[in-house]
């Protein structure tokens, strides 16, 4: 079970990365999913008796229905191997928490997997592994998702499985009180034992002042020595209801059969009212925020991070968005390849010139809260952090003074559609991404449309992106500096 405060596509990173580019901001950004406004458009939403399904197939779109309930199942047709993935996603994560509940979507998370009033403790991923699948479960900010992988002819077994801990979860306080225990060992584990992670939760929490996204999304330590079983039980009640949901289905299966069994399985359980989703609360940034974290770490590593537009739906034509799609294909150029610019510029040169050990960019492009474009480094030994910050930012203003190569963008662009065709060979893949749009509230061929959009985009665009959306007064800049450098 992972904590993810970030996530991949639909909020598209950068198409492809080197090998070399700073690892600890890459373990930061991976895994995960964004959530966005509810609902998605009628026309992508088919709703009809299961004899609907039966026209899906390989390499046909997705089929998408929603029961009467409000669940959402998308079932898509993959026939190279006789497997299937099931994926249940709720439309909730650490932005739905108050200050005062931080960490319990993914406490939740957890306790889905201690039982219901006719699984044992652990029963479920027992049954699970007898019948040859494996499973898990992510947290993000913006959703949770729950997930299996079983041979093809378990796939009602599983979402039988699946059904019965969604409905009936239960446990006991203690069961809560041992399983936080474990949690509070996995903050201490990842985070407070590694200072890459400690300072990216600072850094978070510089960068924003009032948007959930400040918080990390295992919690503070303090909120996890103080979570009960009334508040876990109450953001069970109140968010994991079948109209929340989505069943995502990807493999060897007929999709009119899926449908029936989700019927049979999830239809019985009743809708709920959600809570009104708290609007975006981030007030402008007027001025560059820094700070210094001091930690175990033998070199410096830098940070940089300024609030850019997101992408709220692929059809959206706004200015916002096609700047959000040109940031995208920014962060390609700067980081996209081995040979991209910051790699050139700070790491493959000659040793009395080179100034890092390895970059990184990241951006999601897509998400319910408000997006930052990240810029990082791990410094060289011997060179002044400040000198590393500056060729950060100048990479990016040479961009916005002198534009780039058709050569580059033509290259970033063909990464991102080979990384369209490469996806499909994972069954897994494929029902994340189509459980991600979902929760973002886009269609089913959102990545196909975004494509298309982005080979219409110019050199200028990029150009005008770095021109506009990197000034000092919308930046953040974190120094993560070995102890001994303290001042």
């Amino acid at each position: 079970m992972k904590a993810s405060n970030r996530l991949p596509n639909p909020r598209v990173a950068r198409p492809g990365a080197p090998a070399r580019r700073a690892a600890w901001l890459a373990a930061l950004l991976l895994a995960g999913a964004a959530a966005a406004a509810p609902g998605g458009s009628g026309a992508d939403r088919p709703a009809g008796p299961a004899a609907t399904a039966a026209a899906a197939d390989a390499g046909a779109r997705p089929f998408v229905t929603t029961l009467p309930n409000g669940l959402t199942v998308i079932v898509q047709v993959d026939r190279r191997a006789p497997t299937a993935v099931l994926m249940l996603w709720l439309r909730v994560g650490a932005v739905d928490e108050t200050d005062r509940e931080a960490g319990v979507a993914h406490v939740l998370e957890h306790m889905m997997f201690k039982g219901t009033p006719t699984l044992a403790e652990g029963e479920y991923s027992r049954r699970i592994a007898a019948l040859g699948g494996r499973d898990n479960a992510f947290t993000s900010r913006d959703v949770t998702a729950y997930h299996v992988q079983v041979p093809a002819g378990a796939l009602r077994e599983a979402m039988a499985l699946e059904a019965e801990r969604f409905a009936r979860n239960a446990w006991t306080a203690e069961t809560l009180q041992r399983e936080l225990a474990v949690i509070r060992e996995e903050r201490r584990q990842r985070i407070e034992d590694e200072p890459q992670a400690q300072f990216y939760e600072q850094f978070m929490a510089t960068a924003l002042v009032a948007h959930p996204y400040r918080r990390p999304v295992i919690g503070w330590m303090a909120n996890l020595e103080a979570l009960d079983a009334a508040t876990v039980r109450a953001f069970h009640q109140r968010w994991y209801a079948p109209n929340n949901a989505a069943l995502v289905v990807v493999g060897d299966v007929e999709p009119a059969q899926v449908v029936r069994w989700a019927e049979e399985l999830f239809g019985a359980l009743p809708p709920r009212v959600l809570p009104a989703r708290a609007p975006e609360a981030e007030p402008e940034q007027r001025g560059a925020r820094r700070f210094e974290w001091h930690g175990r770490v033998r070199q410096p590593s830098l940070l940089i991070g300024w609030r850019v537009p997101r992408l709220t739906h692929p059809d959206d034509d706004g200015e916002a968005a096609r700047d959000a799609l040109a940031l995208a294909l920014l962060a390609g150029v700067l980081d996209g390849h081995s040979a991209a610019r910051l790699e050139r510029a700070l790491v493959r040169q000659p040793e009395e010139r080179r100034l890092a050990d390895a970059v990184g960019v990241g951006y999601g492009l897509g998400g319910r809260g408000p997006e930052l474009f990240l810029v990082s480094a791990t410094v060289r030994p011997g060179v002044e952090p400040a000198r590393v910050e500056q060729a950060l930012r100048d990479a990016i203003a040479r961009v916005a003074r002198e534009g780039v190569s058709d050569a580059e963008l033509r290259r970033v662009k063909n990464q991102w559609a080979a990384a369209e065709v490469f996806k499909l060979d994972s069954p897994f893949a494929q029902a994340r991404e189509l459980g991600q749009q979902w929760a973002l509230g886009w269609p089913p061929d959102a990545q196909a449309r975004l494509l298309a959009r982005v080979q219409a985009l110019t050199a200028a665009d990029v150009q005008r992106v770095a021109q506009r959306w990197f000034g000092p007064q919308q930046m953040t800049v974190g120094w993560l500096l070995p102890q001994e450098d303290a001042r």
